[in-house]
C-alpha cells in the first residue's frame, strides 16, 4: 500500500497543484489558496518571508492543507532565499512546475524576501475511488 499511496500523491501534486493552507494566528485560523509542489512528503511553495503566512508559521509551525480529496497537518519552514545556493535544486524544480505563471512579474527572486515555504506533511486523510487511506508520513516517507 506505501507504493500506492506514494504514487497517488505523485500523482496528483508532483505538479502545480492549488492547496488550501491553514496558520494560526493566536487562536484565530486564517485559510488562504498557495500553488505547490509535493515532493517526497513534503508541500513547497515560493512565498515571501514578511507576509501574514510566513509571519504566522514563524510564530506556530504547525499547518494544515486541503485539495483533491486530501486533506492533512504538517509543520511550515521557511527554507530561506529561493537564491541562495542551498536551494538551488529544489527551486530548480519548483521553477519548472511553477513555468506557466512564475516568471509573470508576481515573483521578485532579486528581493532577499522570496523564500521557500517547505509543509512537512505529519500525518492525513487521502481518498481514492472512494477509500478513505488514513497516512502516517513519518513511516511513509522517514
Amino acid at each position: 500500500m506505501q507504493q500506492d499511496v506514494k504514487a497517488i500523491m505523485k500523482e496528483r501534486f508532483g505538479r502545480d497543484t492549488l492547496l488550501a493552507l491553514a496558520t494560526l494566528e493566536g487562536n484565530r485560523p486564517a485559510v488562504r489558496t498557495v500553488d505547490s509542489y509535493f515532493l517526497e512528503g513534503a508541500f513547497y511553495t515560493v512565498t515571501y518571508a514578511l507576509s501574514h503566512k510566513m509571519k504566522q508559521i514563524q510564530a506556530n509551525p504547525d499547518v494544515a492543507v486541503c485539495g483533491e480529496w486530501f486533506t492533512a497537518h504538517g509543520v511550515g519552514e521557511n527554507l530561506g532565499y529561493v537564491r541562495d545556493v542551498k536551494n538551488a535544486a529544489i527551486m530548480a524544480t519548483l521553477r519548472a512546475a511553477f513555468a506557466a505563471w512564475y516568471d509573470n512579474g508576481h515573483t521578485d527572486e532579486s528581493d532577499p524576501n522570496t523564500c521557500i515555504l517547505r509543509i512537512r506533511l505529519t500525518d492525513g486523510v487521502l481518498y481514492d475511488q472512494g477509500v478513505r487511506l488514513n497516512l502516517d508520513f513519518k513511516q511513509l516517507y522517514g
